[in-house]
C-alpha cells in the first residue's frame, strides 16, 4: 500500500477537505457508520485509520470506548492522534498482518478497497470475526459497486460528475483511472457473500449509487 497522499496525489494537509471532493456523501456516509456503533461500546478497533475522521464519530457516539487505529501511514496517524486524544492508541502497520486485538467494533472508512484479493479479505474477515466478542460487529464504508455491467457504468458516470464539480472532465477521468491502478471494489453481493462466509449477518445501512455503508454482526457461537 502506498502512502495516502501519494496515491491520491495530494498533500497530508489537504486530506480533509480534499477527500470531500473525491467522494460523493462523504460525510453522510461518515455519520451513518458512527451511529451504527452501539452507545455501549467500550473497544473499538479502526482499520486504515487515516486522518480519524470515522474514528472521532465513533468515540462521540460511544463515550465509555476507547480505540485501537491501524494503518500504514505513519504521516496519517500524527493527523488523527492529535484529532482523538488520550482516547485512542495507534498501531503503524498493515491491517491484513497487525494482530487485531479484542473488541466490540470494527470500522473501516475506505480502506478496504485497498485489499488487491479476495483471498485476502476473506482471511481478513475470518480475523475480524475472530477478534469481535459475540454480537460484534464490523463496519465499513466504501465503494461497492453493481454486480450487472450496464448498473456499474452508470454509477462510475454518477461518480465522474460528482468530481467534476470540483475537477475538469480530463482530471476526473483520471483520478478514476489512477486510482483504479491500486484500489479493488468488490460488488456489493459478492463483497457480501464473503461476509457470510465470515460468519456475519450483513445489513446495508445505507446505499446511493455505488457507494454503501455496511454492517456485519458476528453471529453468537
Amino acid at each position: 500500500m502506498s502512502t495516502v497522499s501519494s496515491h491520491l496525489g495530494i498533500d497530508l494537509a489537504e486530506y480533509d477537505a480534499r477527500i470531500r471532493t473525491f467522494i460523493p456523501d462523504y460525510e453522510r456516509m461518515l455519520r451513518v457508520g458512527a451511529s451504527a456503533v452501539p452507545r455501549g461500546a467500550r473497544a473499538i478497533v479502526d482499520l486504515g485509520t487515516g486522518t480519524g475522521a470515522l474514528a472521532a464519530r465513533c468515540l462521540r457516539r460511544a463515550p465509555a470506548a476507547r480505540l485501537v487505529g491501524i494503518d500504514a501511514d505513519a504521516g496519517m496517524l500524527s493527523v488523527a492522534a492529535r484529532r482523538m486524544g488520550r482516547r485512542a492508541s495507534f498501531v503503524t502497520g498493515n491491517f491484513l498482518r497487525t494482530p487485531l486485538p479484542r473488541c466490540d467494533v470494527v470500522v473501516a472508512s475506505f480502506a478496504l478497497h485497498h485489499v488487491r484479493t479476495r483471498v485476502a479479505k476473506q482471511r481478513l474477515y475470518e480475523r475480524t470475526s475472530a477478534a469481535l466478542a459475540p454480537g460484534g460487529m464490523l463496519i465499513s464504508v466504501d465503494c461497492y459497486p453493481s454486480c450487472d455491467g450496464a448498473a456499474a457504468r452508470r454509477q462510475r458516470d454518477a461518480w465522474l460528475a460528482h468530481l467534476r464539480r470540483s475537477y475538469t472532465p480530463r482530471e476526473a477521468e483520471g483520478f478514476l483511472r489512477a486510482w483504479s491502478a491500486e484500489d479493488v471494489y468488490v460488488p456489493l453481493d459478492d463483497e457480501r457473500a464473503m461476509l457470510e462466509r465470515a460468519g456475519f449477518r450483513v445489513d446495508v445501512l445505507w446505499r446511493r449509487e455505488s457507494f454503501a455503508v455496511l454492517r456485519a454482526r458476528r453471529g453468537r457461537r
